[in-house]
């Protein structure tokens, strides 16, 4: 049973998907080609949309771990008051001031890291927080960097559903991951396309934040699961039917 590209997280053959390390796809079979340089190059709006649907992949000494995007954030820059770069060019947030396309990792809360991508031209702080992403591959290894025992489909939402847990599952820091290369697949962590067509995008203001939170600069793929945060009816009814898959 196969799954139109553009949906996501609809009822699957009654296998236990979330006790093997892979979960259903959406029928995409075309291999992840990394996005370019150019793709990040532009205002964080388009950026942080068009990455819907797009796979965060963590490749490191054997290990394979892929996750489709959910759920981002833009933040704009020097002139948006909830970015960090609203600070100016320091050591903290050059990477956001620096060519796009590079992994910025702060660590807040003195909990949990958070990853966003650089945007804009070289020069031009902006950038897209991920806040939320889909297992598909190394579900496992990201159980395992979780402290997470999988047991049915809903323990998935554990893994990866907010930045935090997206960010402890993928073993993002920043000693390890700032300022990384996210174009290249030659890097542990990468952003690349598969051919899936996020469908039903919708934005909302962003959230967890104290400035600026009237701008609707949230975006998310609706009815997913994955989705962070208070749950619309749409991602709600898809969690109550996660329970049914197996």
């Amino acid at each position: 049973m196969r799954r139109s590209p553009g949906t996501s997280l609809r009822r699957s053959p009654r296998i236990p998907a979330a006790l093997r390390d892979s979960w259903p796809d959406a029928g995409v079979t075309q291999p992840i080609q990394p996005l370019g340089r150019a793709f990040f190059a532009r205002k964080p709006r388009r950026v942080a949309r068009e990455l819907l649907g797009k796979v965060l992949v963590r490749q490191s000494g054997g290990q394979f771990l892929s996750a489709r995007i959910v759920e981002v954030e833009a933040y704009l820059g020097k002139n948006d008051p909830a970015s960090h770069s609203a600070a100016g060019n320091t050591a903290r947030t050059a990477v956001l001031f620096g060519p796009p396309g590079y992994a910025y990792v702060y660590f807040i809360y003195g909990n949990h890291y958070c990853l966003n991508v650089s945007c804009e031209r070289d020069g031009k702080a902006g950038g897209v927080l991920f806040r939320a992403v889909e297992p598909l591959r190394g579900i496992k290894a990201m159980a395992r960097a979780r402290k997470i025992e999988v047991r049915g489909p809903r323990d998935l939402i554990r893994l990866t559903s907010g930045p935090g847990r997206m960010a402890e599952a993928f073993g993002i820091t920043r000693t390890r991951d700032n300022g990384g290369d996210l174009t290249s697949p030659h890097s542990s962590l990468w952003i690349g396309d598969d051919g899936f067509r996020a469908r039903n995008i919708k934005t909302t203001p962003r959230i967890g934040i104290t400035k600026a939170v009237d701008k609707r600069l949230r975006y998310i793929i609706a009815g997913n699961a994955f989705v962070s945060g208070r749950k619309s009816p749409p991602e709600a009814e898809a969690r109550r039917k996660l329970d049914k898959w197996v």
